[in-house]
């Protein structure tokens, strides 16, 4: 992996796929800093993590939004897998 002058972000996940992201300078130094500072092993790393997070966020925002349907009455309480049907 590697960041370019203009903030690109070139790397390859898992041999497979490789992405390709524009950030501005400031977000670039930020990362690089971050790296430095030992907070990550590399730009991957924080990228992964990054992602990571994102995706927790995402599901607390779906279990959120779930509670909030049983709450008000329209989701449905599953007592076991069999209720999916």
């Amino acid at each position: 992996m590697f960041l370019t002058a203009c903030g690109t972000i070139c790397y390859t996940y898992g041999m497979r796929t490789t992405l390709n992201i524009s950030i501005p300078p400031g977000l670039k130094r930020e990362v690089e800093k971050e790296v430095k500072a030992g907070n990550y092993a590399s730009i991957s790393e924080f990228f992964r993590d990054a992602l990571r997070s994102w995706k927790e966020e995402q599901l607390v925002r779906e279990i959120r939004e779930s509670q909030a349907e049983i709450a008000r009455g329209e989701g449905k309480v599953l007592k076991s897998l069999a209720d999916l049907d």
